[in-house]
């Protein structure tokens, strides 16, 4: 359950799923803090992925935080798990929702990758939505 539900829509970014066998990345999401950990107790992230009804059985659509100091150079945020959806029974994947607080060692930008496995269907006309919650 998340702690903070103030939503801000400049503090949002929506991206189109990439097409199967292919991964991208969301808009640069800017935390404006330059001390690692100086937010972590008063911002949390949500991750939001609709219904994917034409992801293919047992293929994957994965979204992984990543963080940058600089915003050109992003890796994966170690502490956090991937939110990953699996297509199944020929209905594709249900909507999935998670809010995830940020570790005290997360920098200033963010950013979400997204992949979709080989062969997982066209789901490009589904978006993920990333927010920070205040």
């Amino acid at each position: 359950m998340a702690i903070h539900t103030r939503r801000d829509t400049a503090l949002t970014t929506t991206k189109a799923c990439p097409a199967a066998g292919a991964n991208h990345n969301t808009a640069t999401l800017d935390l404006k803090s330059t001390t690692a950990g100086a937010f972590a107790d008063s911002v949390e992230v949500e991750i939001a992925i609709p219904a994917l009804p034409s992801l293919a059985d047992s293929k994957t659509l994965t979204v992984k935080l990543q963080d940058s100091a600089n915003n050109e150079t992003f890796a994966d945020i170690a502490e956090l798990a991937s939110l990953v959806v699996t297509g199944a029974d020929a209905k594709g994947s249900a909507a999935a929702t998670r809010v995830i607080r940020l570790p005290s060692s997360a920098k200033r930008y963010l950013q979400a990758n997204l992949a979709v496995a080989a062969s997982g269907g066209d789901n490009t006309g589904k978006s993920v939505t990333v927010s920070l919650l205040c």
